[in-house]
């Protein structure tokens, strides 16, 4: 790989001046900052709110937890219980979750990726953000008016009938940052088709920007469909019109197959970009080009097609006909399947390579072991027999946190991490990051894996009280959620720190391959002094390695 742009100094001054003439010069004025066009800026500003949302859905995780330390409900009311796990959900799926890795490193990197200067709609992307907070903003107005306690899956005819609560604007808040997906991946697609740099390729594309694509497909055709299905909630619980609620001519199992029909390609929006970020960390600190590169693209791909045909084992519990439930059943098996070369690609990645254990690739083995176990009791809930005991216990709720959270979670922090010095131009402490790693690796697994056990057992989600022999578990599910709040508490400490004391990182302080290295850290403004060129195969870190091919790549 190779750039029309001059060398690049790495030297500390050099960087110094960079630093002074780039989107983080906090002397300029507010305004600027609310109406740039800068790709960078505005991942930038995504970064703190997802972060004050992330702040926001742990306090009440952890308000649940407190709550479940002993069987009875002594802390809260269980109306207000309801309305706690009913934010949290809504708080960190539509808030955290789906927009953490494409709307923050997503918008900072795609661009630099493709040797582009910006997104092809840097005004729909502003617009993006605001879409974000505005459905923000009318959250915590839901949360001050008294809450919602629907569950964040807004079951009818509960939300349309049975509660008083605040439905519609909780549902106007995910509405509106339903648009706010919508636009982000409609601009990855299209600056993804018509930007790269000369010479890139599809299949010299890095995986980042092969997952993105595909969350971004899932993003333009399935969010509307969830859109669409809020509105018909509002609607029946405005107008009574019949739709969902059966006692007014409605069907409840047409919300869910809507409902689910975006809701399970969702968990798709989350994870795969944090696979891409996987993809990124493994070929640069095991100084190997990723292993069956085609095939990890293409199964990015099959996720997101895939992700479309098994919404329905959701439903095995909800009358549906035994012939459609085997055959979601079936489906659910064979989506596994794409992931599964993953991570056996992955992992002949790792195999004789040159493995450095920086915080990044600490993070990734996290993906990695979280990842795993929440695939693979997905396939407990895929099977028939298994599902009808497991629905609705707390099996569900480590299952989807194992993958919702742990790995997109995980795959978010490595790739903050990987970028950090791309980001801010400055290095964190390592010897830290590599400890909040750990403990937010263990605290999750003590916070989640009890909850297999208590989700066998019989115990069900969502209830504030429950037999007193299954204390011993949830208080150490709630001992490792203290240890995994310490974790992610240390990382806001010297990620904030490094801000003004690390020290300065160049342009390429983990000799990583690709074209976002070949700028300043932190970038100029249009990221490129020329439109870089591309002349080689992605992740060749061998010849990068090689000492007669030093001064082709960055």
């Amino acid at each position: 790989m190779s750039a029309a742009a001059p060398a690049i100094s790495v030297s500390g001054q050099s960087s110094r001046t960079e630093q002074e003439n780039t989107y983080l010069n906090v002397s300029h004025s507010l305004k600027s900052w609310l109406l740039t066009q800068d790709h960078k800026r505005i991942a930038l500003l995504y970064l703190i709110g997802v972060t004050f949302f992330f702040a926001i859905g742990g306090l009440l995780a952890f308000a649940l937890r407190l709550e479940l330390l002993t069987p009875k409900s002594d802390l809260m009311a269980m109306d207000t219980y309801n309305k706690v796990f009913t934010m949290h959900g809504i708080v960190m799926v539509f808030f955290v979750l789906i927009p953490a890795v494409p709307a923050v490193l997503g918008n900072f990197l795609i661009p630099m990726m493709l040797g582009a200067r910006d997104l092809a709609f840097p005004k729909l992307n502003l617009l993006s953000w605001y879409c974000f907070v505005v459905g923000g903003l009318l959250l915590l107005y839901t949360v001050i008016a008294g809450g919602v306690d629907t569950g964040w899956t807004f079951t009818t005819p509960l939300s349309t009938r049975f509660v008083n609560t605040n439905v519609i604007s909780a549902g106007l808040a995910a509405f509106i940052a339903g648009f706010s997906s919508i636009f982000t991946g409609l601009n990855f697609i299209v600056t993804i088709h018509r930007m790269r740099a000369p010479g890139l390729t599809w299949f010299r594309l890095p995986l980042f920007v092969w997952s993105h694509y595909a969350a971004s497909i899932i993003m333009v055709l399935g969010t509307p469909v969830v859109a669409i299905t809020i509105v018909l909630v509002a609607i029946e619980r405005l107008m009574g019109i019949g739709i969902f609620d059966p006692a007014i001519g409605g069907d409840p199992l047409l919300f869910q197959h809507l409902f689910w029909f975006y809701s399970h390609p969702a968990v798709y929006v989350m994870v795969l970009p944090s696979m891409g970020v996987i993809s990124e960390i493994i070929a640069c600190f095991s100084r190997k080009r990723v292993f069956g590169y085609s095939a990890v693209a293409f199964s990015s791909v099959a996720i997101a097609i895939f992700g479309f045909f098994v919404w329905a084992h959701h439903m095995f519990i909800m009358g549906i006909s035994n012939y459609a439930a085997l055959v979601f059943s079936l489906l659910t098996m064979l989506v596994a399947v794409p992931s599964a070369i993953k991570v056996f690609n992955w992992s002949s990645t790792l195999y004789k390579g040159s493995i450095s254990f920086s915080a990044p690739m600490i993070y990734a083995f996290c993906f990695l072991g979280l990842f795993i176990i929440g695939g693979c009791t997905g396939v407990f809930l895929g099977s028939l027999g298994m599902d009808v005991h497991l629905t609705e216990t707390y099996f569900i709720v480590a299952h989807f946190h194992f993958v919702m959270v742990g790995s997109v979670i995980m795959g978010y922090l490595g790739g903050l991490h990987f970028w950090w010095p791309k980001i801010t131009g400055r290095m964190y402490p390592e010897a830290p990051a590599k400890l909040a790693a750990a403990t937010i690796f263990i605290g999750f697994f003590f916070t989640f894996g009890p909850q297999f056990i208590l989700g066998y057992l019989g115990m069900p989600r969502r209830y504030a009280m429950y037999p007193p022999e299954w204390q011993v578990l949830n208080v150490m599910s709630t001992a490792g959620a203290s240890v995994m709040g310490l974790g992610y508490l240390l990382t806001i400490v010297y990620l904030c720190w490094s801000l003004y004391s690390g020290p300065v990182a160049g342009p390429n302080p983990w000799r990583a391959y690709g074209l976002e290295w070949q700028t300043a850290s932190p970038p100029p403004t249009e990221n490129f002094a020329a439109i870089p060129v591309v002349t080689q195969e992605a992740y060749d870190y061998a010849s990068m390695d090689a000492p007669e091919g030093q001064s082709t790549a960055a």
